[in-house]
C-alpha cells in the first residue's frame, strides 16, 4: 500500500488529471466527502487529505510515502529529509514581497508581514536588509494598510487581491510549483512500487 498526502484546494485539483492517468482517482469525491483517507481506484494507492502545511511533515515522518506540496511550503518546512524527485509543474504561482502602491523602495530597517518567516528571513539577509518578520496566518494585504508591516511576503497569482487593496507586487522571492516528495525509508522499503509511480509521472509530464 502506498499513501500519498495531499491538500485540498486548487493543488489537488490540479494533480487529478496526473494522478488519473497513473490509474488513482479517488473513489469518494473529495468536495462532498468528509472522509480524510480517500481510498481510490488502485488498490494499491490511498489518499491523505491534510493541511498543505501538514504533506511535508506526514512524508517526513512516514504517516504517507509521498506528498504533493508547494515549493513555498518545503521551503518554510525545510526539505532536507525528503527526497524530491520531480518537479510536477502543477499550481504554478509566484513568492514575491508587496506594498502600498507609490510606497518608496524598501531600504533601512523594515517590518514584514509573511507566514513564511524562515523564506523571507533568508531573502531579506541575502539582500543586506535589516527586517523584522511578522508571523500572520492570513489576511496578509491588511498588515501595510494598517501600519503592522511596511511590506509583505506572499503568493501571488493573478495580483487582483493585491489590487483590491491597494498594494502592488515588487520583488520576486522565486517561481512556485507543486512537487512530488517521497519519504527517505519508504524509498528503500517501497522502491519498486514508488519508481514505478514515478515513471508513469514522468511520462505523463513529457507528454503534456
Amino acid at each position: 500500500m502506498l499513501t500519498i498526502a495531499v491538500s485540498k484546494g486548487r493543488i489537488f485539483e490540479d494533480a487529478l488529471p496526473l494522478l488519473a492517468e497513473a490509474g488513482i482517482k479517488p473513489l469518494d469525491d473529495p468536495k462532498k466527502s468528509r472522509k480524510l483517507i480517500l481510498n481510490t481506484t488502485r488498490e494499491d494507492v490511498r489518499l491523505v487529505i491534510i493541511r498543505a502545511t501538514d504533506v511535508p511533515t506526514f512524508v517526513e515522518y512516514g504517516a504517507a510515502d509521498l506528498g504533493i506540496a508547494g515549493k513555498d511550503v518545503l521551503l518554510e518546512h525545510g526539505a532536507e529529509n525528503l527526497y524530491e524527485p520531480l518537479d510536477l509543474g502543477i499550481a504554478g504561482c509566484r513568492l514575491m514581497t508587496a506594498a502600498p502602491v507609490g510606497a518608496p523602495d524598501i531600504s533601512g530597517r523594515i517590518r514584514v508581514a509573511t507566514k513564511y518567516v524562515k523564506t523571507a528571513q533568508k531573502y531579506f539577509a541575502d539582500q543586506g536588509i535589516q527586517a523584522e518578520i511578522i508571523k500572520l496566518y492570513g489576511s496578509m494585504e491588511l498588515a501595510p494598510l494598517v501600519g503592522l508591516a511596511d511590506c509583505i511576503v506572499d503568493l501571488v497569482d493573478t495580483g487582483n487581491t493585491l489590487k483590491a487593496n491597494g498594494l502592488e507586487a515588487r520583488d520576486l522571492i522565486t517561481n512556485i510549483t507543486s512537487r512530488l516528495v517521497v519519504n527517505k525509508a519508504s524509498m528503500k522499503m517501497k522502491h519498486h512500487a514508488i519508481q514505478t509511480l514515478l515513471g508513469q509521472f514522468e511520462n505523463t509530464l513529457s507528454e503534456r
